[in-house]
């Protein structure tokens, strides 16, 4: 899901930026170097920093020529919330499952979760139910929900299911909806 959050930190901001920047570009700057792209627990992924709200005066560190401003501002997120119902784009399939990018990361349907059927790995990325004969291939769209989070420095790991009502991949959804009409 989707978050605009408001942050109070601490950003240094490299004297040398100060030469060709308003002191609002250099923490804005600073802050897309200390946030943007990364995870954190709290917030999950940064996206984008929006705006500056408020500033400090700036101070000097010790033994550092960096200028140190505490500041607070917006950030724009993207955290997984457990059984949450997400719309993704396969991008890759293994022996084992499916990974389908869900926003700014993959997240991995395992293949006893695809669908209530045994589920078949072919060498060209295909996986097959065999008694349904459903196909699920690489930038097929999903509907799945999130029944595992786990974020840490290490790697992020997000599984995801498609064996409930109202999940699957979208063609399989649209044909179900056809055929009970």
């Amino acid at each position: 899901m989707f978050f605009i959050s408001e942050v109070e930190d601490y950003v240094r901001v490299d004297p040398r930026d100060l030469k060709e920047k308003t002191i609002e570009e250099a923490i804005k700057n600073a802050l897309l170097k200390q946030y943007e792209g990364k995870i954190n627990k709290q917030l999950g992924w940064v996206l984008s920093i929006l705006d500056i709200l408020d500033k400090s005066e700036g101070y000097l560190g010790y033994n550092d020529g960096g200028i140190y401003y505490k500041v607070r501002f917006k950030v724009l997120t993207w955290k997984p919330i457990l059984k949450e119902v997400t719309l993704g784009i396969i991008s890759n399939i293994v022996d084992f499952g499916a990974y389908v990018n869900i926003g700014p990361t993959d997240g991995l349907i395992h293949i006893s979760q695809i669908m209530d059927d045994i589920v078949d790995y072919s060498k060209d990325k295909v996986l097959a139910g065999r008694k349904t004969k459903k196909i699920l291939k690489i930038e097929d769209i999903v509907k799945a929900k999130i029944v595992g989070i786990s974020i840490k420095p290490i790697g992020t790991k997000i599984n995801l299911t498609m064996r409930q009502a109202g999940l699957g991949k979208l063609q399989w959804l649209y044909e179900e909806k056809a055929q009970s009409e």
